[in-house]
Formats: C-alpha cells, sequence, structure tokens
C-alpha cells in the first residue's frame, strides 16, 4: 500500500504508523478537549487514530480506558511511554505490569501497585526487572503458583522461605519438587499424595 501524507510518499502501514507515533509521541501535551456527544464517534478508538492521525481529539477517549492505552502503545507509540495515558494504566497491577513489559524498562511509580498482586510481581520480576525483586518477594510468597514459579523462573533455585506455601498446593508442590528441587522434597510429599497420578509421576520422577 502506497500513502503520500505532507508530501512524503510511504511505502508501507508499519512506517507509517511509526510517523503517526512520533508525532504523537511528540505532540502528546497538546490532546483537545471534545463534547461529551463526541465521545463515541470514533468506534474503535486505536483503529480510527491509525486512519485520522491528525484529529488528536481521539487520544482523549484512549487515556481513559487501559485497554486502549495498551493498544495505543503497542500499535501506534511503537512501545514507547505515553505519560498522557499512564495515570489510569497504574492503577491496575495488570496494566500496570503490561505497559512496563511493553516499555522495556522498570516504571518506579507503578512498583507499589504491580507488588500487590503476587502473580504480576512475579511476571515483573521476570520480565522488566530480570532478576530477584526482594521489596516484592513477601507478597509474592502468599501464593503457591506465583512462588513456585518465581523460584523456578527468577531465583533459579529452591526457596526455602516459601517452602511452606508452595507445599500447602498438590500442584505447585509436585512441580517445585520436578523442576526446582529435582529430587525427593519430603516437606511437600503430603501434598502431592493427594493426586493419585501426580503422586506416581513424582515417586517414578525420583
Amino acid at each position: 500500500m502506497i500513502v503520500t501524507k505532507e508530501s512524503k510518499v510511504i511505502l508501507d502501514d508499519q512506517e507509517y504508523l511509526l510517523e503517526v507515533g512520533d508525532r504523537i509521541f511528540l505532540e502528546q501535551d497538546e490532546i483537545p478537549e471534545f463534547d461529551e456527544d463526541e465521545e463515541d464517534i470514533f468506534g474503535d478508538p486505536i483503529e480510527y487514530i491509525k486512519e485520522h492521525p491528525d484529529d488528536k481529539r481521539v487520544l482523549n477517549a484512549i487515556k481513559q480506558d487501559p485497554d486502549f492505552v495498551i493498544r495505543f502503545v503497542n500499535e501506534i507509540m511503537n512501545n514507547n511511554r505515553w505519560p498522557a495515558g499512564e495515570s489510569v494504566i497504574k492503577q491496575d497491577p495488570g496494566y500496570a505490569y503490561e505497559y512496563a513489559y511493553y516499555t522495556g524498562e522498570r516504571w518506579p511509580e507503578a512498583e507499589n501497585t504491580i507488588k500487590q498482586d503476587p502473580w504480576y510481581a512475579y511476571k515483573y520480576a521476570r520480565d522488566v526487572i530480570k532478576g530477584r525483586w526482594p521489596e516484592a518477594e513477601e507478597v509474592i510468597k502468599q501464593d503457591p503458583y506465583s512462588a513456585y514459579r518465581y523460584a523456578l523462573a527468577v531465583i533459579k533455585d529452591r526457596w526455602p522461605e516459601a517452602e511452606e506455601v508452595i507445599a500447602r498446593n498438590t500442584r505447585d508442590a509436585y512441580q517445585y519438587a520436578r523442576q526446582v528441587v529435582q529430587g525427593r522434597w519430603p516437606e511437600g510429599e503430603d501434598a502431592i499424595r493427594k493426586n493419585k497420578r501426580l503422586w506416581y509421576e513424582y515417586q517414578r520422577g525420583i
């Protein structure tokens, strides 16, 4: 597809979107307000702004919805940060993690929110920090599955402080023994024994 814009020929959609994203990124503080009855005229605001990059009224609709903000950053902003949309994103651990993941950098302003959720705290440590996150470990170890995954993918070793919690869940105790301990784990056997198939696999593997 050939698109001509401002006397410049752009040879594919991807390059065009990068240009649109760059322009929005540079002018993100200049977001005009819109009337309430205009809020629904955009349909899918992400698709709308791809077709109408000069109509920045749509940015008001985008910045109020965390799903749209994530899509906007990913599809339009080339995974650059978009401060105008951050206030709605950083209120939710999942969206805050996803935003940091796409932008590829720690987001200190949202870390208190992210570490409220064991699963997203683990994923933030694994995918964004790429290492242990001591400030969140007290929360992560409250959930057996998140704790087992944190030990496996982040610590890459046993996590004694979380083993009591991991041992409460049959499947997580089995996976922890198999993938982390890589041998018999007596502390988890009471839980593993509750599932005949897992107990059989556990005994066969040690």
